[in-house]
Order: C-alpha cells, then structure tokens, then sequence
C-alpha cells in the first residue's frame, strides 16, 4: 500500500531551523493537497499548515505564520516543511497528511484533521536549550 513517510525531525535550541519532509511511496503526491499537523503530549492534535496541488496555494496557523513556509517538489514527490526560529512551544510530533477527499485543493476546513485520509507515522521536534 500507498506511504507517507515523515523526516527530518530532531533535537534542536530556540531560535534554531529544521526542514522537515513528507516523501510518498505507492503514489503520486502531485494530485493531492498536503497538511502537516502537530501534537503535543497531552494536547489535541493541531493543524500547522497545507500545501495545494492545484494552485500550489498555501495556509498557515497564526502560531507558525512568518516562521514556517511549506513547499512541494513534485520531482522528488516530496513536501517539506521548513522551520525557521523555532520556540519551545513548537515541540510535537510532526505529521504529514493527504486531503484525499478534496484531492488537490486545502479542505475548507483547513485544520480539521477529520479532513485528511492518509497519515504519516510522525517525526519528533524537540525544542530545548
């Protein structure tokens, strides 16, 4: 069956950057819009941003806005998410998703993780000095 594979996940200071990736195998991301969610312990799982295949349009959580920038390579079948001046509070586990339903258009209901079909097993952010 069809993967999403989430990477790119680690320990890293305040302040500092990660680029997390989402690559596909068993199918072809460039149909699909890409949601990347995040959850904390003990804390419901929240959306962070969303990458559209259509119109390559993108979304962002107010947390995350001028910080994070998502982004496609249909090359490479890959989206990335990166992350720039990180904060403690950014610690999760980071999933990618696919919004199969809507295919390659963001859901209305952008951060709406009931929108998404197919999930990543979620790479570690640890933020700490």
């Amino acid at each position: 069956q069809g993967q999403l594979v989430e990477s790119g996940g680690g320990l890293v200071q305040p302040g500092g950057s990660l680029r997390l990736s989402c690559a596909a195998s068993g199918f072809t991301l460039d149909y699909y819009a890409i949601g990347w969610f995040r959850q904390a312990p003990g804390k419901e799982r929240e959306g962070v941003s969303c990458i559209s295949s259509s119109d390559g349009s993108t979304y962002y959580a107010d947390s995350v806005k001028g910080r994070f920038t998502i982004s496609r390579d249909n090359a490479k079948n890959t989206v990335y998410l990166q992350m720039n001046s990180l904060k403690s509070e950014d610690t999760a586990v980071y999933y990618c998703a696919t919004a199969y339903a809507t295919g390659p258009q963001c859901p209305d209901e952008t951060w709406n993780s009931g929108q998404y079909d197919y999930w990543g097993q979620g790479t570690q952010v640890t933020v700490s000095s």
